[in-house]
């Protein structure tokens, strides 16, 4: 990594422009800086996601780890801040990320579902805790247009679940044999089928694109009919399609990298 010299003889590392604006966002939030090791971890994964050539799809999302404070832990990565319905200091945790009640507390993320093109858009969280109650663990839905909607859903809850991944009224049903930590996602690119991602593995469904919910994305939740989660996540994303794999192992080694950087 570059470094540049800076007063008293010290030396600073060089990091991405978006990435030190997020740094020092994130910094101003807590009162106090972050350790060296989590500073390098957020460069490290916003330099690889633009060599991966993913970063300009993500338009809005929230690295839920690293920061000290549930306030740093809402500062945008990306597009417009969350907001913050229930959720108090003691359901953050810095390695794990933010958890839910499963009745009450989500985020609003503030985007609508239908910002992005119909048929160019990816939604996606990191998972460091199961579910024990069915939820959604992210979702943009219109109650009177169930059929627009894009959502990640917890089904029953619990270990062995089954999990539902909705775009657009295209629904792919997958059982969760083994564990569904992780990144989740899904990403559509074409009208004619969508990618979607589980246990570091992605398929394909084939199911026709439709008009898009209006409502905005809720975090821990879905607008337009409530289903809450009770999961611990550590990220969301929400933009334009992307290779949902690059983005898991980017994800998952930053993760890795704040669970060592952090005491």
């Amino acid at each position: 990594m570059a470094v540049i010299w800076i007063a008293a003889g010290r030396f600073a590392a060089a990091y991405d422009n978006n990435a030190q604006a997020y740094i020092t966002a994130v910094e101003t939030a807590d009162g106090q800086a972050l350790e060296t090791g989590v500073r390098d971890a957020i460069n490290a994964f916003v330099v690889g996601c633009k060599a991966d050539g993913i970063w300009n799809a993500i338009k809005a999302s929230c690295i839920m780890a690293g920061a000290r404070t549930l306030n740093g832990c809402l500062v945008p990565l990306v597009g417009t801040a969350p907001t913050n319905i229930g959720f108090v200091s003691g359901d953050y945790n810095r390695k794990t990320g933010l958890v839910g009640n499963g009745s009450s507390k989500y985020l609003n993320s503030n985007r609508a579902g239908n910002t992005d093109p119909q048929n160019n858009q990816h939604a996606s969280v990191y998972l460091t805790v199961k579910d024990t109650v069915a939820g959604a663990y992210i979702g943009a839905r219109n109650a009177a247009n169930p059929a627009g909607s894009t959502q990640l859903v917890s089904r029953t809850g619990g270990i062995d679940a089954d999990f539902t991944f909705v775009s657009q009224g295209g629904t792919i049903l997958r059982t969760d044999s083994t564990d569904r930590l992780g990144l989740l996602g899904l990403s559509r690119s074409t009208s004619a089928s969508f990618v979607n991602r589980l246990n570091k593995s992605s398929t394909t469904a084939t199911a026709g694109s439709e008009n898009l919910a209006t409502l905005n994305y809720f975090v821990f939740n879905r607008s337009g009919t409530n289903l809450f989660s009770n999961a611990r996540l550590s990220f969301y994303s929400i933009g334009e399609s992307l290779d949902l794999a690059l983005l898991d192992a980017r994800v998952t080694a930053l993760m890795s990298a704040l669970a060592v950087a952090i005491p």
